[in-house]
Protein backbone atom coordinates (compact mmCIF):
# COMPACT_ATOMS: atom_id res chain seq x y z
CA UNK A 1 0.00 0.00 0.00
CA UNK A 2 1.40 3.62 -1.13
CA UNK A 3 -0.19 6.53 0.54
CA UNK A 4 0.57 10.04 -1.18
CA UNK A 5 -0.41 13.39 -0.16
CA UNK A 6 -0.05 16.49 -2.64
CA UNK A 7 0.34 19.91 -1.66
CA UNK A 8 0.90 23.35 -3.01
CA UNK A 9 -2.40 23.47 -5.09
CA UNK A 10 -4.13 27.30 -5.06
CA UNK A 11 -5.63 29.94 -7.27
CA UNK A 12 -3.20 31.61 -9.85
CA UNK A 13 -3.09 34.30 -12.52
CA UNK A 14 -2.78 33.73 -16.14
CA UNK A 15 0.83 33.65 -16.75
CA UNK A 16 1.99 32.41 -13.40
CA UNK A 17 3.44 29.93 -12.11
CA UNK A 18 2.68 26.87 -9.42
CA UNK A 19 4.83 23.95 -7.81
CA UNK A 20 3.06 20.96 -7.01
CA UNK A 21 4.45 18.53 -4.61
CA UNK A 22 3.65 14.81 -4.21
CA UNK A 23 4.82 12.83 -1.02
CA UNK A 24 4.96 9.31 -0.95
CA UNK A 25 4.65 6.84 2.12
CA UNK A 26 7.23 5.31 0.74
CA UNK A 27 10.44 5.51 -2.36
CA UNK A 28 7.86 4.76 -5.70
CA UNK A 29 9.95 3.74 -8.61
CA UNK A 30 7.30 5.67 -10.82
CA UNK A 31 5.52 8.12 -10.27
CA UNK A 32 3.11 10.81 -11.80
CA UNK A 33 0.57 13.80 -12.04
CA UNK A 34 -2.70 13.82 -13.50
CA UNK A 35 -5.31 16.31 -13.88
CA UNK A 36 -9.17 16.21 -14.17
CA UNK A 37 -11.11 19.21 -15.28
CA UNK A 38 -15.23 19.30 -14.24
CA UNK A 39 -17.29 17.43 -17.38
CA UNK A 40 -13.46 16.01 -18.67
CA UNK A 41 -11.77 12.49 -17.80
CA UNK A 42 -8.51 12.79 -16.39
CA UNK A 43 -5.48 13.49 -18.37
CA UNK A 44 -1.91 12.58 -18.28
CA UNK A 45 0.41 15.64 -16.98
CA UNK A 46 3.94 14.04 -16.62
CA UNK A 47 5.16 10.30 -15.41
CA UNK A 48 8.55 10.46 -13.66
CA UNK A 49 10.64 7.17 -14.02
CA UNK A 50 13.20 6.46 -11.37
CA UNK A 51 15.60 9.58 -10.77
CA UNK A 52 15.07 11.54 -13.99
CA UNK A 53 13.06 9.38 -16.78
CA UNK A 54 10.28 11.44 -17.60
CA UNK A 55 7.27 11.61 -20.00
CA UNK A 56 5.21 14.39 -21.29
CA UNK A 57 2.09 15.02 -23.43
CA UNK A 58 3.19 16.75 -26.40
CA UNK A 59 0.56 19.92 -25.48
CA UNK A 60 2.15 20.48 -22.30
CA UNK A 61 5.94 19.53 -22.83
CA UNK A 62 6.92 23.34 -22.80
CA UNK A 63 5.20 24.72 -19.90
CA UNK A 64 6.05 21.99 -17.17
CA UNK A 65 8.90 19.94 -15.66
CA UNK A 66 8.67 17.39 -13.50
CA UNK A 67 11.19 15.79 -11.10
CA UNK A 68 12.53 13.91 -7.89
CA UNK A 69 12.34 16.58 -4.63
CA UNK A 70 14.60 17.12 -1.64
CA UNK A 71 13.51 13.43 -0.73
CA UNK A 72 13.34 10.42 -2.43
CA UNK A 73 9.78 9.72 -1.68
CA UNK A 74 8.75 13.23 -2.97
CA UNK A 75 8.21 14.24 -6.71
CA UNK A 76 7.68 18.12 -7.61
CA UNK A 77 5.86 19.66 -10.97
CA UNK A 78 6.71 23.01 -11.62
CA UNK A 79 4.25 24.84 -14.05
CA UNK A 80 4.96 27.77 -15.77
CA UNK A 81 2.72 30.25 -17.74
CA UNK A 82 -0.57 28.78 -16.30
CA UNK A 83 -3.47 29.06 -18.24
CA UNK A 84 -7.13 29.13 -17.64
CA UNK A 85 -7.64 25.82 -19.16
CA UNK A 86 -4.99 24.45 -17.04
CA UNK A 87 -7.69 24.62 -14.27
CA UNK A 88 -8.82 21.36 -12.77
CA UNK A 89 -8.02 19.25 -9.49
CA UNK A 90 -4.31 17.78 -9.48
CA UNK A 91 -3.65 13.74 -8.69
CA UNK A 92 -0.48 12.27 -7.86
CA UNK A 93 -0.06 8.72 -9.12
CA UNK A 94 2.80 5.88 -7.95
CA UNK A 95 3.63 2.42 -8.98
CA UNK A 96 5.70 1.23 -6.27
CA UNK A 97 8.06 -1.42 -8.36
CA UNK A 98 7.33 -0.96 -11.79
CA UNK A 99 8.90 1.53 -14.18
CA UNK A 100 5.60 2.89 -15.87
CA UNK A 101 6.21 5.25 -18.68
CA UNK A 102 2.44 5.85 -19.33
CA UNK A 103 0.10 8.46 -19.04
CA UNK A 104 -2.77 6.07 -19.17
CA UNK A 105 -4.98 6.05 -15.94
CA UNK A 106 -5.17 2.54 -15.50
CA UNK A 107 -1.43 2.15 -15.70
CA UNK A 108 -1.33 3.32 -12.09
CA UNK A 109 -2.21 1.63 -8.77
CA UNK A 110 -1.88 4.06 -6.17
CA UNK A 111 -3.66 7.39 -6.33
CA UNK A 112 -3.59 10.84 -3.85
CA UNK A 113 -6.78 12.36 -3.08
CA UNK A 114 -5.95 15.43 -5.33
CA UNK A 115 -5.41 19.14 -5.03
CA UNK A 116 -7.04 22.05 -6.45
CA UNK A 117 -5.76 24.30 -9.29
CA UNK A 118 -6.90 27.65 -10.25
CA UNK A 119 -5.87 30.03 -12.93
CA UNK A 120 -7.96 33.04 -13.22
CA UNK A 121 -8.05 36.57 -13.63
Amino acid sequence: QVLLMETGGGSVQPGGSLRLSCVASHFCKSMAWFRQAPGKQREGVAALVGVSGTLYPNTLIDRIAISRGNATNEMVLQMNNLRPDDTAMYYCAANSDRASYSLRTDSWSYWGQGIQVTVSS
